[in-house]
């Protein structure tokens, strides 16, 4: 092929030009330098390893710890007439041939694999077999064990090495600290790599730590002041659902986003609000890979995330188009309390995990030395209630397993629907003489499954929705009526997630080999943990140099706009002390007033409020009442 880069840049991604180092990176990937990228949420990246292989004849092997990141790539170059595969851990052993023969004869240009499959012989042979032009390492942090997402199966990437020994490796990543960097050279066998690293830094970006009693008063003001694009990260499934509907009923648009909705909910929720139809989008952690949305203002968190990794990628997807946007942290006294309660006290030890493993193999009866490869659906309230396990131990100990690759527990929605016709033809068509509203969606399920009246068939509802042209929901409160009516047989569970097993079952030897990696895990989450805590407690240090700090950059200067560096800003509406003082008991003289009230009527800074009357409490001038207002200690 051989293309010049900016040419396939026009041709594919309709841009003329490329952003910052983008260029100088695709050049020395096609080169055939080993290329160490250490870029930003929303910097380009995948660009960075796509462009260099379209550029070449061959395949590029790409490899994600992410099925839904890899998905959604795969789909976007099929969508520009690219070929892709995502050879991803749920797919059944009887399609990976076909896959991988389409690699190596059908013209390819992108293999996308989970980590794991690398230790399959078969791939590995076929692999062996293709024309590869490039390795690409996305999310390389994984490959580190002090990184924040370390997955063994990442450290089977050298084998590429042994099976292409002459193909350059690009390793990308939007979160690495020094140590960090340094791991991945090591691990992945770099030799004098040309290392690119974009600075951390977003101008345009205010950090802005809050304390706050009254954190929904807070958030409504923002949202209410800066009226574009919103996302409120939240710390549960319950919250998104709760917060989104109070803010609806205070005038702001919102929805909301979690990985327990199912494929349509999900798609009309982000939806909505990818198209400024809805203002807000109230969401957990789940929300935003792969996501850019370049006009988002404020990114607002309501809790403590679990590091600071996180927090730096989730408060950057505000103002990727440049201006002026806001990452804001709203906290209280409760909160270092409850991040600990919620990320430390469910750390899952060696023992508890082997506990959960066995169950776990035993609630989908999988034999000893049996179960690799094969794909359950997981109802995860129902296995906790089974084995009378905490939510969030459990799930902690699911999550590990899931890094370490024993098994891939991936969130997806899913209704199964099993269903059997158990009247005769003629007593169907009398029915649907009486209920014309469902012979549509009736005539759609016959035509669609043989043998239904002979044994239970798991129906398809979304695709009979679209047969019939109606809403899946509608599908299946006609399955129920048909059901109650005698018509057929209906069994009808939901999952929220699938769980693939990896490894096959070996009880607790598959634990003892990951047991010092998962007491390593937890020592780094508690240093994790604390690193947040401290950052938003230093009101000190200029917030943007905290962070950047964190990820290593030297020699930097105040940002001007964080919570820190605006706090000694002079306002036109600041008063002085003293006079602060007397307006206040001026004021409280008529009544009692809660402090937002007071700075709101006055005119003054939250902190000059909180300052004010710290002192006048200390003096006993006022005192606080049962409802949290200020009132007179005279009165």
């Amino acid at each position: 092929m051989n293309q010049h880069p900016i040419n396939i840049l026009e041709r594919y991604w309709k841009f003329t030009s490329f952003r910052e180092n983008q260029e100088d990176i695709i050049n020395s990937v096609i080169d055939g330098e080993d290329v160490f990228v250490l870029m930003p949420t929303g910097g380009g990246k995948s660009l960075c390893f796509q462009i260099p292989a379209l550029a070449k004849d061959g395949v590029c092997i790409v490899i994600s710890p992410l099925i839904a990141l890899m998905k959604d790539q795969v789909q976007a170059l099929k969508d520009k007439g690219i070929k892709a595969i995502a050879l991803t851990s749920g797919i059944p052993k009887n399609e990976i041939d076909t896959l991988l023969d389409n690699c190596i004869y059908g013209n390819y240009k992108f293999l996308y694999l989970s980590p794991e499959r690398l230790q399959q012989e078969l791939v590995q042979d076929r692999i062996r077999q293709m024309n590869v032009n490039l390795i690409a390492v996305d999310e390389a942090h994984c490959i580190s064990q002090w990184g924040n997402d370390f997955r063994p199966a990442y450290k089977n990437i050298v084998q590429l090495r042994r099976l292409h020994p002459s193909v350059n490796m690009v390793a990308l990543t939007a979160t690495a600290i020094p140590k960090v960097v340094d791991d991945i050279s090591k691990e992945l066998d770099f030799i004098s790599p040309k290392i690119f690293k974009q600075s951390f830094a977003r101008p345009n970006l205010g950090y802005m730590v809050l304390h706050e009693e009254d954190k929904y008063y807070r958030l409504i003001s923002i949202l209410k002041k800066y009226q574009e694009s919103s996302i409120v990260y939240v710390r549960n499934r319950r919250s998104t659902l709760e917060i989104s509907t109070m803010l609806n009923t205070k005038g702001i648009s919102a929805t909301f986003y979690h990985g327990g909705l199912n494929i349509d909910e999900k798609n009309s929720n982000m939806n909505t609000w990818m198209q400024n139809q809805k203002q807000v989008m109230v969401a957990t952690n789940a929300f935003g890979m792969g996501i850019d949305k370049p006009d988002v203002k404020t990114v607002i968190h309501l809790n403590l995330p679990e590091s600071i990794e996180s927090y730096f990628q989730e408060a950057g997807r505000a103002g990727r188009n440049g201006e002026t946007s806001f990452a804001v942290m709203l906290k209280n006294n409760s909160d270092e309390l409850t991040v600990k309660g919620q990320f430390l006290k469910v750390l899952p030890s060696v023992d508890y995990i082997k506990q959960v493993y066995r169950k776990l193999c035993n609630y989908f009866q999988i034999s000893y030395g049996e179960g690799d490869y094969t794909t359950h659906d997981f109802d995860f309230n129902r296995f906790c209630n089974t084995y009378n396990f905490d939510g969030r131990l459990c799930y902690n100990a699911l999550s590990a397993l899931d890094r370490n690759s024993i098994i891939n527990l991936s969130n997806r929605f899913k209704n199964k629907v099993l269903v059997q016709f158990v009247s005769s033809n003629n007593a169907i068509f009398q029915y649907l003489e009486h209920h014309k509203d469902f012979e549509v969606i009736v005539k759609s399920i016959l035509r669609s499954y043989g043998g239904i009246f002979d044994h239970e068939i798991d129906i398809h509802t979304l695709k009979m929705a679209e047969k019939a042209s109606v809403s899946e929901q509608k599908v299946i409160q006609t399955l129920q009526q048909l059901a109650r009516d005698g018509i057929i047989t209906l069994h009808h569970s939901k999952t929220d997630a699938q769980i693939t097993f990896i490894e096959p079952r070996e009880d607790d030897k598959t634990i003892n080999r990951i047991a010092k990696i998962i007491k390593q895990q937890n020592k780094i989450k508690e240093e994790r943990i604390k690193a947040m805590i401290n950052y938003v407690n230093n009101n000190e240090v200029c917030k943007s140099m905290q962070l950047l700090n964190y990820f290593g950059e030297k020699g930097l200067k105040p940002c001007g706009s964080c919570s820190v560096c605006s706090k000694g800003k002079p306002k036109s509406s600041t008063v002085s002390s003293d006079d602060l003082r007397h307006q206040i008991i001026k004021l409280l003289e008529s009544g009692e007033q809660p402090s937002r009230r007071i700075t709101k009527i006055i005119g003054c800074t939250d902190h000059q409020t909180k300052e004010a009357l710290k002192l006048l409490l200390e003096h006993k001038i006022i005192s606080i009442t049962k409802s949290n207002t200020y009132k007179l200690s005279h009165l």
